[in-house]
C-alpha cells in the first residue's frame, strides 16, 4: 500500500520482503488495486510494478485493469500488454462493484485467457456479486475454460458449507458445517478453479470446522494456494499456523505452498 489507509501504515516492497524473511516465505504474489472502490487507497498497477522491480526472485507481481477506465477492449488489450512487459504474471485483484458476469468484464476475461494470465478474484456482497450457490461463477468458468480463477474472500468461503444465507456473503460464518457447500462441488467440477486460503474468510473457512477443513485440505490440495492477505505493517495473520493444526501428506503441503501457485503462473 503506497500511502496510510484505515489508520494503517503503508507497506512498502523492502518491509514485505523483511516480513517474508522472519516467517520463512521464499516468494510471495503481490496484488494490485486499480478499482477506486477496491480499498480506501489504491495501489495502482504501475506502483506496485515499480515496488516489486528491486526484488525479481522475491515477488511476483500482478496487474489488473479497470474496464470503466479503458475506452474499449483495444485499450484494455493495450494496457494489458503494457502490464506484461513490465513483468506482471497474474491479473488481480479483481475486486470492483459489479457482477462476476458483467459484460464489461468479458474482454478481460478473453484478454486473460490470451496471455495465458490466471484471474484472482475477490467476490463478496458487494464485490464481483453472485449469488448463494454461486451460479454466476460458474456460468464463467465454464465459458472460459481456459481461463484459471482463484477466489477469494467471503463470497466463495462461505460455501464451504451447504446452509448459505444471502448475508453470509459479506461476513464470516461460526460454526460446525453440517454438509459440505457449493466450493467442494465447484472444485470438484471445473479444473480451472482454485481457493486462495488468505484473508480471516479463507482461514475460516478450514477452522471453524477442523474435521471439515482436514478433509478438504486432503481432497482438495491439488486446488488451493496459500496465502495470506498481509496488507501493512504487523498486521496479524493466523495462516502459518495450518502447518501444524492440519495432518497432511509432505507432497501435499508442497501443492499448497508452492506447486499449484507455479503451475498458474505465465
Amino acid at each position: 500500500m503506497p500511502t496510510e489507509a484505515r489508520g494503517r501504515d503503508p507497506l512498502f516492497a523492502e518491509q514485505l520482503v523483511e516480513w517474508m524473511d522472519a516467517n520463512s516465505v521464499d516468494r510471495a504474489v503481490v496484488l494490485a488495486f486499480d478499482a477506486p472502490e477496491a480499498y480506501p487507497v489504491q495501489a495502482p498497477s504501475e506502483w506496485v510494478l515499480d515496488e516489486v522491480a528491486s526484488y525479481p526472485d522475491r515477488l511476483v507481481p500482478f496487474c489488473t485493469v479497470d474496464p470503466r477506465a479503458v475506452d474499449g477492449a483495444d485499450a484494455a488489450a493495450d494496457r494489458l500488454e503494457h502490464y506484461i512487459d513490465r513483468g506482471a504474471r497474474g491479473f488481480g485483484e479483481l475486486k470492483m462493484e459489479m457482477d462476476i458476469d458483467d459484460d464489461r468484464l468479458e474482454p478481460l476475461y478473453e484478454l486473460c485467457a490470451t496471455y495465458e494470465l490466471p484471474v484472482l478474484f475477490h467476490t463478496d456482497q458487494q464485490m464481483m456479486r453472485d449469488e448463494v450457490g454461486l451460479p454466476r461463477l460458474e456460468n464463467i468458468l465454464a465459458s472460459y475454460p481456459e481461463v484459471d480463477f482463484v477466489a477469494h474472500a467471503h463470497g466463495w468461503w462461505s460455501h464451504m458449507a451447504a446452509d448459505v444465507e444471502p448475508q453470509d456473503r459479506g461476513r464470516i460464518p461460526e460454526g460446525p458445517i453440517e454438509a459440505p457447500g457449493r466450493v467442494w462441488d465447484l472444485l470438484a467440477a471445473y479444473d480451472n478453479i482454485y481457493g486462495d486460503i488468505s484473508t480471516l474468510g479463507g482461514w475460516n473457512a478450514l477452522t471453524r470446522d477442523e474435521a471439515y477443513g482436514q478433509a478438504f485440505l486432503e481432497s482438495h490440495h491439488d486446488q488451493l494456494v496459500f496465502g495470506t492477505d498481509y496488507l501493512f505493517p504487523g498486521h496479524q495473520i493466523p495462516h502459518f499456523a495450518m502447518f501444524e493444526q492440519f495432518d497432511l501428506e509432505l507432497d501435499a503441503w508442497a501443492n499448497i505452498r508452492h506447486r499449484n501457485i507455479k503451475g498458474l503462473l505465465r
